[in-house]
């Protein structure tokens, strides 16, 4: 992939992976127009290295509030390790089925199709843009109607706030359109949680599970490129990766100051009439023939 093209997608994922506009769909409908195939190992790789390089970003980002929220002493750490425990199995309890079932949908042969599939199908996407929308205008202008504490008061997050936060990182995973950050930050705000501590604590979900989508990515390339014979020029591959982790990193805070802004301005619902705009640019694209 010339290097230009690596450095556009770079920053199309910094900043929607973070935005909680889907980062997927964006990733896919402009790689579709720059005429990369995201499939190819090589460029597979690249994917990985753009995960990475928004992980950074929210690390560092976020890095000294959690220390001053979750890290503050051992107590507060074991509490944070038990909710990030609970809020990551729910998810996976809640995502397994579902893909599952994608995969049984989407078979072919008799051989249930593997979730990555659905790089492909923007008639999917669209429904799944939409659907985030959705729920993230209904969060955003019921927030905005009654933002919490008139005193400004804080509390602390409670297991309600983090099994819907888990259910709703659940039904995010395997559809590309459905917002990762959307979901859950609406679904925080849905549970009258505090909108600071709602934000740390999602984007602390998204670095826990992370790391694990990174080896799966990784181990997808590299048992693609075993089963097509087709030797991967990592070389070549690894150059464009590292400058696109970087610009990803970048664009990621400014994405994850942006986000922080409306969020405590009240404009969440922002992001809603977005992802519903998106959907229906999808969707067009998906009729021409994409």
């Amino acid at each position: 992939m010339p290097l230009y093209q690596a450095i556009i997608l770079a920053i199309v994922q910094g900043l929607t992976e973070l935005l909680p506009v889907s980062s997927s769909a964006h990733v896919i409908v402009v790689a579709e127009l720059l005429h990369q195939d995201m499939s190819k190992p090589e460029n597979a790789l690249l994917l990985v290295m753009l995960h990475t390089g928004t992980m950074f970003a929210v690390i560092v980002y976020f890095w000294r509030r959690w220390v001053k929220t979750f890290f503050s002493s051992w107590e507060a750490l074991w509490r944070f390790v038990q909710l990030i425990f609970v809020a990551s199995l729910v998810s996976g309890i809640v995502a397994l089925p579902v893909i599952f079932v994608i995969g049984h949908l989407l078979a072919r042969g008799g051989h249930m199709a593997s979730i990555e599939v659905l790089f492909h199908k923007l008639n999917w996407i669209a429904p799944a843009l939409a659907a985030g929308g959705i729920l993230i205008l209904y969060a955003g202008l019921r927030e905005a109607r009654n933002p919490g504490s008139p005193n400004g008061a804080r509390r602390e997050l409670n297991w309600f706030d983090v099994l819907a936060m888990g259910v709703a990182q659940g039904f995010a995973i395997p559809f590309r359109g459905f917002s990762r950050s959307g979901s859950t930050i609406s679904a925080g705000l849905l549970t009258n949680g505090e909108r600071m501590q709602i934000e740390s604590f999602s984007f602390a979900m998204a670095v826990a599970i992370t790391p694990l989508a990174i080896a799966r990515e990784l181990y997808r390339v590299v048992r693609a490129a075993h089963r097509s014979g087709v030797a991967v020029h990592w070389s070549a591959a690894l150059a464009p990766s590292l400058v696109g982790m970087v610009a990803a990193m970048l664009a990621g805070l400014v994405a994850l100051k942006w986000l922080s802004r409306w969020l405590e301005q009240g404009r969440w619902y922002w992001f809603g009439l977005y992802c519903i705009a998106a959907a229906a640019v999808v969707q067009a694209l998906y009729l021409r023939g994409w």
